[in-house]
């Protein structure tokens, strides 16, 4: 029985091995925690329920939607779902898309996602209210090892997006989505603008003529 450390959800990152991560994560006052471990340290983080940042989030899924599914692009998206590389890291970001013909739609199960079968995903996104230091961060260092080819942070307060191409255990700034190619990411940000004073269908609609 591992003990829960007193400062475990308090938005930092502590020492912890792997099994102790696994045994705290899973407790049932943790059950709607965000968690993320990464060789040797661990955070868990409330789970965000303001306006701001679920609406941002909604915004942010149609957006991939609509382009993917008018440029024909493959995808398979999940919302708020942890991927697992046993004994090294976790992560849980609020949206997370496999993109590309070559992908693989995971089994359905409780567990989370383990990426040395079904691999990383393309686009790991944070949607950030409270904790943009850390995202842009701690955590894009998490994303740059584990992986994935774009990392997305959403700025919720400045309806900004900052975008990262990863490769090479490194990433930079980008202007332009390569895993939605020609998506550039001032549409994005003037979408997150749009939907502070329009509703969804008129932003969706406006999406549209953009990709269209």
């Amino acid at each position: 029985m591992v003990s829960t450390p007193q400062n475990a959800i308090a938005e930092t990152w502590i020492s912890a091995t792997w099994d102790d991560f696994l045994a705290i994560s899973q407790q049932s006052e943790f059950e709607n925690a965000r968690c993320y471990y990464d060789s040797g340290w661990m955070r868990i983080e409330t789970m965000s329920i303001g306006s701001g940042h679920g609406q941002d989030n909604s915004i942010v899924a149609a957006i991939v939607s609509l382009y993917g599914t008018l440029k024909d692009i493959p995808y398979i998206s999940f919302t708020n779902t942890s991927f697992r590389k046993t004994g090294e890291r976790e992560c849980q970001p609020d949206l997370a898309y496999y993109i590309g013909a070559e992908v693989r739609r995971p089994t359905k199960t409780n567990q989370a996602i383990d990426v040395a079968v079904w691999g990383t995903p393309t686009l790991a996104i944070e949607i950030s209210s409270t904790t943009l230091s850390e995202d842009l961060g701690q955590k894009r260092l998490l994303y740059e090892r584990f992986g994935v080819r774009e990392y997305w942070v959403i700025d919720v307060e400045a309806a900004a997006v900052f975008a990262f191409a990863v490769a090479n255990g490194g990433s930079r700034q980008i202007s332009v989505s390569a895993v939605l190619p020609g998506l550039a990411i001032s549409t994005v940000e003037e979408a997150l603008r749009r939907s502070q004073t329009e509703d969804d269908g008129a932003v969706n609609r406006w999406l549209l003529q953009q990709f269209g």
